[in-house]
């Protein structure tokens, strides 16, 4: 047979951007050498972060390079903003290897080619960003005549030219990384600020080393938005596949992700969405946070794809052709089952099923206060809309708002039955005597058995138009099999809402976290899911409660989780946000520092986030310096960079509206900016 006509070719080339959508199987890209580091082509996906210190402070940056590395970073990043700090690399790296590191060292360039050529011939890797080396980044509205576009190109082939020979010559590696906040004028002018033009930035300079013949590559689409991220990636493997034939590897983030429990989800979902269609080499997680801090959420990701996770599970059919596009956003068309899907945001279901009784005390943790002198509920915004227990009738008036799922047993023996729902297996629910008027919950454990549900069951429990599908795995390979499920629904034209089950059997907080993330988080990112339901297995749920967890990640918090309950109703809203699919809380766009920023950024975000927290569906983005500042808070609805030492200017947008204020007083400033745009709400 023909390699064209080898089905998994053809399934590829129907797929574009993985080789399978239902088994773990790793994108093929050439091999990279970085230092004495193998990259791509099968090799491990390799774990890297970038120091925060000023590159000219050597003993500092070889200080904290050393804590990244003993905590397992494989590669570090350090910025060279100008010629005196690439030449300074060189005692950076001496340093290092005198105190026995040698780890390969990458120099981060933006605007200045003379500092990346000198970078080249000290350093293992130098990063170049297409959006502003060479080309322009001013915010121009400019048109540009094809001829105009050409010539643009053959200047930036001049100018990028000197700097593919120095790599040649030394053995030098580089990553052309594409962020979604500096793409320059010119490709703004053609794409627009689009995933596309991401692609096609990068796919430039890419272009014009592969015909110098230079191959020591490795790209990245970087975007604050996971869901734009995610699709730039999977427009550039399409692009490289069909241009090339090849893919070169390639390295993961989400830019400016920010901190804490969110920076972490945002990053898991974006990151975690790609390594589980096998695409990714090398990853970061940006976070505000010191560098050190990342590295564990990167090897918690990491760690989640063995190289036998898929060995002695059940086969989960191939998808021949994909009934939605995956490079760009479009919510599965559903039908509203009384708050659930249509054009609703998606509902939010918490699990108690691991408590033997619920008191109004045990509803604090989703979001419900009970006030006895006032004999009234207070309802937060991230309030959830479901609870699901076995135990039947709960002993007190519930919250007007919320309402229960439980066992249809328990079901048939309560009163009121438009608050109480019942959750039906699959099987049992054709023949099941009585079901509710309103909501009929049903369960479906996606391909976990070999025989598993036909067709014509689907459909015909599909004409019920109170069914709601719940969905979930016990395959090892979860998120691919509920995807498969989803796909044979709209295969089928099955149009019932869906609610995403997951459950989690890993040990810590911060593993938990990474697993809801991306086994819903991934599935929320292409349109498919109208509700969320995060659980623990039995045994972590009973670990938990005998050692009294308060499920908190590592690093940073900002949410005193006291209970498991609590800490998953958390990282359902959380998930919800990050997909940009419900909207609780207000979004922080903020970037992890590094040498070129000019104020203290995490002193700085904690104290914006402190005073800003309450003001829902609010995007503030809060930059380090003017390389990626403005780009990044296209995003955003107001932005504050950092301009000058201890100067900051603000934004609305990508508009100027004050400049250079002193940092000591620039919160406040930002505040009475809020309020002059009718942004500003006194907190309750």
């Amino acid at each position: 047979m023909k390699e064209k006509d080898n089905p998994t070719t053809i399934r590829f080339m129907m797929q574009y951007y993985c080789p399978s959508l239902t088994q773990i199987s790793r994108l093929k890209t050439r091999e990279v050498t970085i230092g004495q580091l193998k990259i791509g082509n099968g090799h491990p996906i390799r774990v890297q972060t970038m120091t925060t210190t000023d590159t000219l402070d050597t003993m500092a940056t070889v200080e904290q390079t050393i804590r990244c590395i003993e905590a397992g970073a494989e590669l570090v990043r350090i910025t060279a903003p100008s010629k005196k700090e690439a030449e300074n690399l060189a005692n950076i790296k001496a340093a290092l290897i005198e105190q026995g590191y040698d780890i390969p060292l990458v120099a981060d360039i933006h605007f200045t080619p003379n500092a990346a050529e000198i970078a080249a011939t000290i350093v293992a890797k130098v990063r170049v960003n297409p959006g502003n080396y060479v080309d322009k980044k001013k915010f121009e509205q400019i048109e540009y005549t094809d001829a105009e576009y050409l010539e643009e190109i053959e200047r930036i082939r001049e100018r990028f030219t000197p700097l593919v020979l120095i790599c040649k010559e030394h053995g030098t590696a580089m990553r052309i990384g594409t962020n979604h906040g500096s793409l320059s004028d010119r490709i703004m002018s053609r794409y627009g600020d689009t995933a596309i033009g991401m692609v096609e930035s990068a796919m430039e300079f890419l272009r014009i080393a592969r015909s110098l013949d230079y191959h020591q590559i490795i790209l990245s689409m970087k975007s604050s938005n996971p869901q734009v991220m995610v699709q730039a990636y999977r427009l550039l493997v399409q692009q490289m596949q069909q241009e090339f034939n090849e893919c070169y590897p390639l390295h993961l983030g989400v830019t400016e992700a920010g901190d804490g429990e969110d920076g972490r989800i945002k990053s898991a979902i974006g990151i975690g969405t790609l390594l589980e269609d096998g695409i990714g080499d090398t990853i970061r997680v940006s976070l505000t946070e010191d560098p050190e801090l990342e590295i564990p959420v990167c090897k918690d990701l990491v760690k989640r794809y063995p190289a036998n996770r898929m060995k002695g599970v059940h086969h989960i059919p191939e998808i021949d052709q994909l009934p939605y596009s995956p490079f760009e956003f479009k919510k599965r068309f559903t039908h509203s089952v009384s708050t659930i899907g249509g054009k609703q945001v998606p509902v939010v279901v918490a699990d108690f099923s691991h408590k033997s009784s619920i008191t109004p005390d045990d509803l604090i943790s989703i979001g419900y206060t009970y006030h006895v002198d006032t004999d009234k509920w207070t309802i937060s915004d991230l309030a959830a809309d479901f609870i699901y227990t076995p135990n039947g009738v709960i002993d007190f008036d519930l919250p007007g708002t919320l309402r229960v799922i439980t066992k249809p047993e328990q079901w048939e023996t309560v009163n009121d039955r438009t608050k109480y729902l019942p959750l039906f297996d699959f099987r049992n629910y054709i023949a099941a005597p009585r079901k509710s008027a309103f909501i009929n919950f049903v369960m479906v454990d996606c391909y976990c058995t070999k025989n598993g549900i036909r067709d014509e069951q689907l459909i015909e429990i599909a004409q019920d138009k109170s069914v709601v599908f719940c969905l979930s795995s016990q395959l090892a390979h979860a998120m691919p099999a509920v995807r498969r499920m989803i796909v044979r629904f709209m295969d089928l034209k099955i149009q019932n809402p869906v609610i995403l089950m997951t459950e989690s059997a890993w040990s810590s907080a911060d593993e938990h976290l990474i697993h809801f993330a991306t086994e819903t988080g991934a599935l929320f990112l292409d349109g498919m899911g109208d509700g969320i339901c995060l659980g623990v297995s039995a045994k972590v749920a009973a670990a938990a409660a005998e050692n009294n967890e308060s499920s908190n990640v590592s690093g940073r918090n900002y949410f005193n989780n006291t209970s498991f309950v609590q800490f998953l109703n958390t990282i359902s809203f959380g998930i919800l946000q990050a997909t940009r699919t419900r909207i609780s809380k207000t979004e922080y766009i903020s970037c992890p520092s590094c040498g070129r920023t000019l104020f203290e950024l995490q002193e700085t975000t904690a104290r914006i986030r402190a005073v800003t927290n309450h003001l829902k569906g609010l995007k503030i983005a809060i930059m380090g310096c003017i390389v990626n500042g403005p780009g990044e808070m296209a995003d955003a609805d107001f932005g504050y960079v950092g301009s000058g030492v201890g100067k900051i200017t603000l934004y609305k947008g990508k508009e100027i509206m004050k400049r250079n204020i002193d940092s000591a007083i620039a919160v406040d400033e930002l505040i009475q900016l809020l309020k002059e745009h009718n942004a500003w709400v006194d907190p309750q």
